[in-house]
């Protein structure tokens, strides 16, 4: 802790805190030890200040306010655990999901190329998966989300979601297969078990995370392709756009879904009116949460709930890259609020809601890949409201793009590069 410090030294011993890491790049096989970051403590006989929030730019829309306390900049929060982050393997092009299997070795996506990897526990990586279908791989398409079939033992199956080359454009298909799991894997019987619908010629916004229930369904997240003709169907239940999907293995309709059989409406929607989901997990109680890529300015935290609409492009905290407005107003009867936003932005990829013991001050915390922030994002919640934020691991000055709870508690992680890394973060040893 800091103690009657001047304000440049106590900004001076956060930054040498910050930057205490050693000057040789990331390798695989080479660990990063990161120093806590220390809050400053008030004068003796002084009455500490509440927290600030993380220290960011200036937001975009400063117009715009939150609907109550803490939608946004909630307080600052620092994790006291020192981290180890250590390079388990490399040369990746812009890796982009990661899946444990059950014997612990993990797959690996590569976005543009379609390629498909198994990792070992030990860093080594297999030839690529054959069998795998072509993808369109330009701008954010390509090879997406990787989960595994909670049957995995027996059946072998797992799930993947990529951009599907069609007549007239592309979509999103996600597809079931069989893995044989070698040192050159095998993909066979190949079934795509759901397509986004309709189809468009976007290389953006089609979503791609998949989460796989307890109960076997699959949640399939959904952007609404960027472009007008996409953005005005985020609302549309006869259109896929901008929604959540729930699906069953197969890919047949769940029973308990909240528009099945209502006329005009597809029965696979979930939840509507999303921009572009690229993270989301399941908490304890089962219950969806998702952060949402915003414009310029309003990403999203959302607890989903079935048949609810989330608002987009009618309400919002953000505005057009141009500066333009987007949105009617923030806020409208019948759409929800988000439970917090970020005006900048942070950029969300990948989502884990951690669970373990190895790092005990994180669990029930929500844990973001941030790109455009370079930041794995910690979100503390109380009562499903935020209570508090931080920026981790800023030092690697990485794009983070996936973050997963590894099965002994440790997180790992995938960078967001041409010679993209796969991390492991644990206490670092005393």
């Amino acid at each position: 802790m800091f103690h009657g410090f001047s304000g440049l030294a106590f900004v001076a011993a956060v930054l040498a805190a910050c930057t205490k890491t050693s000057s040789e790049p990331p390798r695989p096989g080479y660990s990063t030890s990161i120093e806590p970051v220390a809050s400053p403590s008030a004068p003796t006989g002084q009455s500490a200040s509440p927290p600030a929030p993380v220290e960011t730019d200036e937001p975009n829309v400063p117009e715009h306010e939150p609907a109550f306390p803490q939608q946004t900049r909630a307080p600052q929060v620092h994790t006291r655990t020192r981290l180890d982050v250590y390079t388990v393997a490399a040369g990746f092009d812009k890796p982009w999901a990661l899946a444990f299997l059950p014997d612990r070795s993990m797959l690996v996506t590569e976005k543009p190329t379609g390629k498909l990897y198994i990792v070992d526990a030990g860093g080594q990586k297999s030839a690529p998966a054959s069998g795998m279908p072509e993808v369109d791989g330009r701008d954010q398409g390509g090879l997406l989300d990787v989960d595994v079939a909670p049957d995995h033992e027996r059946t072998q199956r797992i799930y993947f979601s990529y951009y599907e080359p069609r007549k007239d454009g592309n979509g999103l298909a996600v597809a079931s297969a069989r893995l044989l799991a070698d040192t050159k894997p095998i993909i066979e019987d190949v079934r795509v078990i759901f397509r986004m619908q309709p189809t468009l010629d976007s290389t953006k916004h089609a979503g791609g995370r998949i989460v796989v229930a307890p109960d076997g369904n699959l949640f399939v997240t959904l952007g609404e392709r960027s472009i007008l003709e996409g953005r005005k169907q985020a609302r549309d239940l006869s259109s896929d756009l901008g929604k959540i999907v729930r699906i069953a293995p197969d890919g047949s309709i769940p029973d308990d879904n909240p528009f099945r059989g209502r006329p005009g409406a597809r029965p696979e929607i979930w939840s509507s009116g999303h921009r572009n989901i690229l993270s989301a997990a399941l908490d304890q109680d089962k219950r969806l949460w998702i952060v949402e890529m915003g414009p310029r300015g309003g990403d999203e935290l959302n607890l989903v709930q079935p048949g609810k609409d989330y608002g987009w492009p009618t309400i919002g905290y953000g505005e057009e890259y141009s500066g333009q407005a987007i949105h009617e107003h923030t806020q409208q009867p019948g759409l929800e609020q988000p439970v917090y936003y970020w005006d900048p932005v942070i950029s969300p990829s990948g989502l884990t809601i951690y669970s373990g013991a190895l790092i005990s001050e994180w669990k029930g915390n929500l844990l973001i890949g941030g790109l455009s922030s370079k930041a794995l994002v910690r979100v503390v919640l109380d009562a499903d409201r935020v209570s508090g934020e931080e920026r981790l691991l800023t030092q690697l000055g990485a794009r983070i793009r996936e973050v997963v709870e590894g099965p002994e508690g440790a997180l790992y992680l995938l960078t967001d590069e041409s010679d993209g890394k796969l991390l492991r973060v644990t206490p670092a040893p005393s």
